[in-house]
């Protein structure tokens, strides 16, 4: 592909921005498909939800209209408070996205009242209709102006994060995408050379996204696709072509003019062209394991790191060998023309200008000529001192791991939501007001029509047992659904769901209070659901899931690098990296989030846990990525074994070669992980504080430290059970024939 492309540049070049526009177009009249509730549905609480659908009785979305005296104006006028809560009712019983209007509750204290409005359709389709509730709302207020007339609710809410979330993500790009061609500036000193990834990457960004809207009718998107695409594919697009462009520029400093452009384009195929798609392909599969999570949130992460990473490595085969041959063949123009003035003005004068030599590479130099100071310093003593360095590196990240002991997962409650939205300043108020209003509990039962009397009679008998219980509050709801089939007890809980007391109700209702009543009855389905049982069942169910995730990624991961480099060796060492990168990661994770310390320095209030979906995400992404250097980097100790170089001489060349190049891609990478530290939702920045100390310790811990200390002690068995140097004997470089030829 990349012999093709580099020989019919304009053509590889109009070809791929043919195909991202393509791609676009197609995703953007297709359209995606949202993730629907029934998607979402897990473990006993998904099953609850299931059978209260099955009735008809399912959790519909709910906005709350708040109205409270204004501040400063001392108690609730309860006229003007009744007066403004039946012109609420008026209205919102107009709104075709209404289906009922409950009648006004007013709260203990007589502070506030609350009108309950019920919309229309799906539980996460609130928020696509909630405007002109939210319009109703703010007329009344208008009409009232000395109350203070709010709304809240799950689709206002959703409604206020997804803008929220929109905007910090604008706000990361502003951030990532002038750092990251600064970078560039830095590596390559050239604009049109700095500017080849990052146009790259964004087009490739462009493409997945249309893809993945196609993807989302097979695997639906739970909202997360576009910022996966967008974390994921600006840093490998921008670490494939970083790669691929260093090793040209290497080649075209070695040939000294004696190769064409197309021919050093294709030497850098065959090289660091090879070592792309083995990454691209470990990256695919290795978030391809996330679909055994069985979860629509990881399956929609799956599809877009699958799609970004596939379509990036197609455009590093495509239009990037075929930017480069333009490019290449530009500044041989400017080259020749340059060295013709020399000449002419060398003629002049009368002066010879002898022909300049190319000098060739001197062996062992390696280090020296791609690693800075610091690396430099640091491959000397790992060559003197191997088994020290070892044993002092693998300390520190075993050090930075002990905090993972004491890690608690929970999954992220509304409670952490930022309170610059309006919506969150409402619902805090009104959580102040009716407390009851925080989470709730609902037991649902499935049985004969004919049975509905004998279940309504143990659920009341349910209801009364939860009376004494000091973690419920509020007068408990019975509803059974028109045909007699279904019936559910809502019970409301005082707490957020993510407290103990929450948790400790809903452990009750499910071991005491179900099986000392309705649990009785014969022949009956019953599941306990509700908001608490939401939070708990799902990082239950990924505890579950996560030994068969863990295990698919151990396997892939051992398998394609023993396919990459032919060595169980290294396919074991990979295993054991990956593992120790990543506790050292969720170490420093659980010491920053899980404590209090950092909360001013972050900017985020500490829930005393992590998101339960962090650690998995971490691993899975984190072994796709660090594949990306340490097949760039055991590929160059690799190339330099069969030619000969022995194995010590070339681990400390292979990597000192190459640790520019992983430099630069790791400050890419971090900066772009870095960037979600600055996002509100505190998930989100648990996403990318661990990815981004995940590279920078891959980066700068396991690839100039552990792996090369580890490769000097173990010598030649690194290679096991088939040498590099038997190999080379009888295995060829795929394009070697023809670049002898051009040669």
């Amino acid at each position: 592909m990349a012999r093709w492309s580099a020989g019919h540049p304009w053509r590889a070049i109009a070809g791929w921005f043919l195909f991202v526009v393509v791609c676009l177009g197609a995703g953007i009249v297709v359209g995606g498909h949202a993730a629907t509730t029934e998607d979402y549905r897990v473990g006993e609480a998904g099953r609850g939800e299931a059978l209260a659908a099955e009735g008809g009785l399912q959790q519909r979305p709910v906005e709350r209209v708040l109205i409270t005296a204004k501040p400063g104006t001392g108690a609730l006028d309860a006229a003007a408070a009744d007066a403004a809560a039946r012109s609420v009712g008026e209205r919102m019983a107009k709104l075709p996205e209404v289906l009922f209007v409950a009648p006004p509750v007013r709260s203990a204290d007589g502070s506030a009242v609350r009108v309950d409005v019920t919309m229309n359709g799906p539980e996460l389709e609130g928020k696509k209709h909630v405007d002109p509730l939210l319009e109703q709302t703010a007329q009344v207020q208008k009409d009232h102006p000395a109350l203070r007339v709010e709304e809240t609710g799950s689709p206002s809410l959703s409604k206020d994060v997804q803008g929220q979330r929109g905007d910090d993500l604008a706000r990361t790009e502003m951030i990532a995408l002038p750092v990251t061609l600064l970078t560039l500036l830095i590596v390559f000193r050239s604009v049109a050379m700095a500017a080849v990834p990052l146009l790259l990457a964004l087009s490739s960004i462009a493409a997945a996204i249309g893809l993945s809207n196609l993807a989302s009718h097979v695997f639906p998107d739970a909202g997360v696709g576009t910022n996966v695409i967008l974390l994921i594919g600006l840093a490998v697009g921008v670490d494939y072509t970083l790669f691929y462009l260093k090793r040209e520029r290497e080649e075209r400093a070695r040939a000294g003019g004696r190769l064409t452009s197309q021919a050093l384009v294709e030497l850098a195929a065959a090289t660091s062209g090879r070592a792309v798609v083995v990454s691209g392909l470990a990256v695919a599969v290795s978030s391809a394991t996330l679909f055994l999570a069985d979860d629509v949130i990881f399956s929609s992460i799956a599809t877009g790191a699958i799609v970004v990473t596939v379509v990036a490595v197609i455009s590093s085969l495509t239009v990037l060998p075929a930017l480069l041959v333009k490019l290449g063949d530009r500044a041989d123009r400017r080259a020749a023309r340059k060295a013709e003035r020399a000449a002419k003005r060398a003629a002049e004068r009368g002066d010879a200008v002898p022909p300049k030599e190319p000098k060739e590479p001197k062996a062992g130099t390696g280090a020296k000529a791609g690693a800075g100071r610091f690396t430099n310093a640091v491959l000397r003593a790992t060559s003197r001192r191997p088994a020290v360095v070892l044993v002092v590196a693998v300390g520190a990240m075993l050090a930075l791991a002990a905090p993972l002991a004491g890690l608690k997962l929970t999954d992220i409650g509304r409670e952490t939501y930022s309170r610059d939205l309006r919506a969150m300043q409402v619902w805090d108020r009104q959580n102040a007001a009716f407390p009851e209003l925080k989470s709730m509990h609902q037991v649902v039962v499935r049985a004969d029509a004919g049975r509905a009397g004998e279940v309504a009679d143990a659920l009341e008998g349910l209801a009364k047992r939860a009376e004494s219980d000091p973690h419920l509050a509020g007068t408990p709801e019975l509803r059974t659904s028109a045909n007699g089939r279904i019936s559910l007890l809502e019970l409301r809980v005082p707490y957020y769901v993510s407290s103990d007391e929450a948790r400790d109700s809903l452990d009750r209702v499910r071991d005491e209070y179900v099986p000392a009543t309705v649990g009785k009855l014969p022949g009956v389905d019953i599941a306990v659901t509700g908001d608490v049982a939401r939070y708990a069942d799902y990082p239950d169910h990924q505890k579950r899931q996560l030994p068969l995730v863990i295990g698919a990624l151990l396997l892939v991961t051992f398998a394609i690098t023993v396919w990459a480099f032919r060595s169980v060796v290294l396919g074991l060492l990979g295993i054991a990296l990956n593992l120790l990168s990543a506790a050292a990661s969720l170490g420093l994770l659980v010491f920053v989030f899980q404590g209090s310390w950092a909360e001013g320095l972050l900017g985020f209030d500490s829930i005393g846990s992590i998101g339960s979906r962090v650690p998995l995400f971490l691993l899975v992404i984190l072994f796709g990525l660090s594949m990306d250097y340490q097949v760039f980097v055991i590929s160059r100790i690799q190339e330099a074994v069969r030619r000969g170089v022995p194995t010590r001489q070339a681990v400390i060349d292979g990597i000192g070669s190459s640790a520019g190049v992983v430099t630069s891609a790791a400050f890419v990478m971090v900066t772009v992980f870095a960037s979600f530290i600055g996002l509100h939702l505190i998930e989100m920045k648990q996403f990318g504080f661990v990815l981004a100390a995940a590279v920078l310790l891959d980066a700068f811990v396991i690839r100039i430290m552990i792996l090369p200390a580890l490769m000097l002690l173990l010598g030649d068995r690194v290679w096991w059970p088939s040498p590099a140097q038997a190999r080379a004997r009888t295995t060829t470089t795929p394009s070697a024939p023809h670049l002898e030829n051009v040669g």
